[in-house]
C-alpha cells in the first residue's frame, strides 16, 4: 500500500494520491489566515474508521444475503486540544441502517467489525476508546 503527497499551494494545502490515482486534499484546520480547502489529517482518521467499518458491515451482511437499503454513520472524535500531540482518547460512532433484517444481525455485524475486522479502529484502539451504537430503521438495536 502506497500513497504520495504533493504540496499544491504556498500555504498548507496538499494533495494525497493513492496507487489507483484517487486523491484528496489535506489542509491545516488550525491555521489563522486563509480559507481551509481540505480535510484535516485527524478528520481523515475518523473518515477511515467510518469507511473501514462500513465496508466490514456491508460485507458481513452481504454474506447473509442482506443488502441494507441505507448505511450512514456519524463519527465523533474527542481529543484534548491542549495536549501535544492531541491524540483521540475516545471515538463515538452512531451507525444508521435501514432494511428488512433483524436488529440482532445489524448489531452483530457492527460488533464483528469493531471487535475483529476493522484495521483502522484496531490501529487506534491502543490510544482511543471506541464506542458504537446501531440504529436499524430508526430504532436502537
Amino acid at each position: 500500500m502506497n500513497v504520495s503527497l504533493e504540496r499544491i499551494n504556498d500555504d498548507y494545502l496538499f494533495e494525497v494520491t493513492n496507487s489507483n490515482g484517487m486523491s484528496i486534499h489535506l489542509d491545516n484546520k488550525s491555521k489563522t489566515t486563509g480559507q481551509v480547502k481540505g480535510i484535516s489529517p485527524m478528520e481523515l482518521l475518523l473518515m477511515g474508521v467510518a469507511g473501514c467499518s462500513s465496508i466490514d458491515i456491508v460485507a458481513i451482511l452481504n454474506k447473509q444475503k442482506i443488502n441494507p437499503k441505507l448505511l450512514k454513520m456519524n463519527v465523533k472524535g474527542h481529543r484534548n486540544e491542549n495536549d501535544v500531540p492531541a491524540l483521540f482518547y475516545q471515538i463515538d460512532i452512531d451507525i444508521y441502517l435501514e432494511g428488512d433484517f433483524s436488529p440482532e444481525k445489524a448489531k452483530r455485524a457492527a460488533e464483528l467489525s469493531f471487535d475483529k475486522y476493522c484495521s483502522v479502529s484496531k490501529t487506534l484502539e491502543p490510544t482511543a476508546k471506541i464506542t458504537h451504537k446501531v440504529f436499524l430503521n430508526g430504532i436502537e438495536a
